[in-house]
């Protein structure tokens, strides 16, 4: 079985992160505007199904659902 990329662990991450605390797509696009970041769910959707989102989207995303602490051992 072939390793994962990057770009997969940190789709796998994320989605795990908001499976986590029951957020869904349209809740987080919610959360990101109070952040000042404009995401619409289709938008969310996509970058989570295809797993190509920038490094700032993935920390936005991250402190908008209230998570802390990213151990890389987990990525």
């Amino acid at each position: 079985m072939a390793a994962q990329t990057w770009s997969e662990r940190a789709k796998n991450y994320l989605r795990a992160e908001l499976k986590r605390r029951n957020v869904t797509h349209e809740q987080l696009a919610e959360l990101l505007k109070k952040q000042g970041v404009k995401e619409s769910r289709p938008s969310i959707a996509s970058k989570l199904s295809r797993g190509t989102f920038s490094a700032g989207f993935f920390l936005a995303a991250l402190k908008a659902i209230g998570c802390e602490t990213v151990r890389l051992a987990d990525v």
